[in-house]
């Protein structure tokens, strides 16, 4: 009998020890788990971020305007948009109207399409009043010179073709850093 006694005492210490493991082990998880809740997502950037240099370009805008980045002598908006892109299409509106106040108007505001004189007919016809036009195909050009990963991307590049804020909407061109 002192035997048993002595084994059922045994087993009820491990069965314990285990359960307060178990609940250290839970208690643990749940906080990792907040941890990495709290993370902010970071995603890797669609454009030249700030503070980058453009590269070299050289286009013609849809009405005849020789554009480089020796051109650029003021600061510039730029945003490339995609006929594929449902986000080009809620978020052209926005542009257009940032580009109808932009200092420096119509010859300060450059509007990229990627895609085909058909694709991008309907973006052209209401970008065109507020920003020179140029149609490119994916990785030439002013997308190649801004390292263009996604769209829409949109971006502030200064007189210097230096990168001053940019993303994929208007209110990241408001986020220009301290450093600008």
């Amino acid at each position: 009998m002192p035997f048993l006694t002595a084994l059922v005492l045994g087993v009820g210490v491990l069965c314990l020890i285990d359960l307060v493991l178990t609940v250290g082990v839970i208690r643990r998880l749940r906080e990792h788990q907040a941890m990495l809740s709290a993370r902010p997502v970071a995603s890797p950037p669609i454009v030249l971020p700030p503070g980058a240099t453009i590269g070299g370009f050289s286009a013609v805008s849809t009405d005849g305007v020789h554009v480089s980045d020796g051109t650029l002598t003021e600061p510039v908006l730029v945003g490339v948009f995609s006929p594929d892109c449902s986000a080009c299409h809620d978020r052209l509106p926005e542009f257009a109207e940032r580009a109808r106040t932009y200092p420096g108007g119509r010859g300060n505001v450059l509007a990229v399409l990627v895609g085909t004189e058909e694709e991008v007919a309907e973006q052209r016809r209401t970008l065109e009043p507020v920003a020179l036009v140029l149609i490119e195909e994916y990785g030439t050009g002013l997308t190649e010179a801004l390292q263009v990963k996604g769209f829409p991307s949109l971006a502030l590049v200064d007189e210097r073709k230096r990168v001053v804020a940019s993303g994929t909407t208007i209110e990241d061109l408001g986020k220009i850093p301290a450093h600008a």
